[in-house]
């Protein structure tokens, strides 16, 4: 078996090769134009494991080792990087050191999503950011209005508001701005819709994401995207497990007798705080008892932590739903009998 350990650049990488039947050692280092990688890799027998750091821009390599039938394991830079007793870091040092751990079997896999799932995630992704660029066309248009005294607020973009601001008389540029931002404004707004569709058709599609949907406030969108990032629920010990992961888990300093909670951590999925962010106030609309949990976090601590405290138990709700392949009903009546149950043993609620 050959055991390769490759520290992974853009341009080029760094390999250190073990062949565990014969105990022959060998490093090189490949440049990534050319097909020297490709020719590299191809020639070594099987069966051949390669162990990376998490990285960006790697999903050609991620083929590349699928389409040769290689083993590929993704490990999580920070523990491999704490694993390292000397400070001093090279690219072969660190290609030994990945190569030291898949030997050992000490390598930190971290999951990886296949590729329909990562097109799937690209699909939100890039509706994401066209969301974003919207935001400030809406924002720009917006600061035109009001320097005018057109002060509409979120009616400027009715029909009637739209008038009234192509109506408006500007200086040569300003109106030039205006005209192409209301020409952007009308590109977004189409794709998005298409996106939206695109959404909608592959939440549809998924038995997983329809029980996430019956959820008060949960649409396509979020429940799609919290099936594509947590991926198999299985691999979550306990809902403290995914809210960790997701950055929604507040940072702690605790030595000896001391022990201090800071913000959240925010190592995790920004797609997902965000969309869980978006959905949580709807939510309450529908749900009476997470209503009630965001006033009394508003209450105490301010707007921008019970909002924050609600997405982290919106998604506990929704692991737990995934994890038990219950619908929300079905978590309404468990949450029901285990209230009854507490009430009947005298223990508080």
């Amino acid at each position: 078996m050959i055991l390769v350990g490759c520290d992974l650049h853009t341009r080029k990488q760094q390999v250190a090769l073990l062949n565990t039947d014969t105990g022959e050692l060998s490093e090189q280092e490949l440049f990534h134009h050319g097909d020297a990688v490709e020719r590299f890799y191809a020639a070594l027998p099987a069966p051949v494991t390669v162990g990376i750091e998490s990285t960006g821009y790697s999903l050609w390599f991620h083929a590349l080792l699928q389409r040769l039938g290689h083993t590929l394991l993704v490990g999580e830079a920070a523990k491999i990087r704490a694993m390292v007793v000397r400070k001093i870091k090279t690219d072969r040092r660190d290609a030994r050191h990945l190569r030291d751990l898949l030997k050992d079997n000490r390598f930190p896999v971290v999951w990886i999503p296949d590729p329909p799932t990562r097109d799937l995630r690209a699909l939100i992704k890039h509706r994401l950011r066209l969301v974003r660029i919207r935001t400030m066309v809406k924002n720009g248009l917006h600061a035109i209005a009001l320097n005018q005294r057109l002060a509409l607020g979120p009616s400027l973009w009715s029909r009637q508001g739209l008038a009234h601001l192509q109506a408006l008389v500007l200086l040569p540029h300003t109106r030039r701005r205006r005209d192409d931002s209301l020409e952007l404004l009308h590109w977004l707004n189409r794709h998005i819709d298409e996106l939206d569709l695109h959404v909608a058709t592959a939440a549809a599609a998924d038995p997983a994401t329809r029980r996430l949907m019956t959820h008060p406030g949960v649409g396509p969108l979020t429940a799609l995207a919290t099936v594509l990032v947590l991926g198999p629920v299985g691999r979550f010990p306990s809902s403290k497990h995914v809210v960790s992961y997701i950055g929604l888990a507040p940072a702690i300093s605790a030595s000896a007798d001391k022990y201090r909670l800071g913000h959240i951590s925010k190592q995790g999925s920004a797609l997902l705080r965000w969309v869980l962010g978006q959905a949580a106030p709807l939510a309450t609309r529908g749900d009476a008892a997470l209503k009630r949990i965001y006033f009394a976090v508003l209450q105490r601590r301010g707007r921008p932590k019970a909002k924050v405290a609600l997405a982290r138990r919106l998604l506990i709700r929704l692991y737990v739903m995934l994890r038990d392949q219950i619908d929300y009903d079905e978590f309404c009546r468990r949450g029901r009998t285990r209230r009854e149950g507490l009430e009947l043993a005298g223990t508080p609620v």
